[in-house]
């Protein structure tokens, strides 16, 4: 991996570079699955913040909850979800638009006043080929999708996990969990708008 490479998981649809992890403890509520989907997603995000050190939380002081996954079979759904339309703005015109590109999933999130993120919003509908997809490799590629804001273009070419061999298990590929392991380091800010961030992420990077 090189710092071009770094460089190009934060680059956003315009060109700008746009980093934030996540600047409070995270309190993640799910919806639209049984105990032990809810156990499997929310194991997964703990998972991912122990890789990186940060903090769970039953609950958020000021959201409740600030990490929300919801699971459906048909976006129309969401616009008969009590309150969504305050959280998400312009609801209708989002739910209409991921109708026309038949869209499987969609991340929304929200950042204080330091650019950190606040809370996340993720969104899963559940097709046909979402249900082939293993539990625990959809929960940890959306815990991995939501502990920081990548670039559109992060993972469209390859996901960011790989299955062992030997096992057939799903787990996060080496060079993505330290991409994610360095941009918690405590030296670097919660949030970043400059190209200079990736090679300073890129100087913390362990790959062995």
């Amino acid at each position: 991996m090189t710092p071009e490479d770094v460089e190009q998981l934060f680059t956003r649809q315009d060109g700008s570079y746009g980093f934030a992890r996540w600047g409070r403890p995270i309190a993640p509520i799910v919806f639209g699955v049984e105990d032990e989907s809810l156990a499997v997603v929310k194991g997964a995000v703990e998972a991912v913040a122990t890789l990186v050190g940060h903090q769970m939380a039953e609950t958020d002081p000021e959201l409740g909850s600030n990490l929300m996954v919801f699971f459906f079979r048909e976006w129309d759904e969401l616009l008969a979800v009590p309150d969504l339309g305050r959280m998400i703005p312009d609801l209708d015109p989002l739910v209409a638009r991921l109708k026309a590109a038949d869209a499987t999933q969609y991340r929304a999130f929200r950042f204080d006043d330091a650019g950190a993120i606040q809370a996340a919003f993720v969104f899963l509908r559940m097709n046909e080929a979402m249900l082939e997809i293993p539990a625990e490799a959809l929960a940890l590629g959306e815990a991995v999708q939501t502990i920081v804001t990548w670039g559109p273009k992060a993972f469209a070419d390859q996901s960011p996990l790989a299955k062992m061999p030997e096992t057939g298990a799903t787990v996060l590929r080496p060079e993505i969990a330290a991409v994610i392991a360095a941009a918690y380091d405590r030296m670097l800010p919660v949030a970043a708008d400059d190209e200079s961030h990736a090679l300073r992420l890129f100087a913390r990077l362990r790959l062995d």
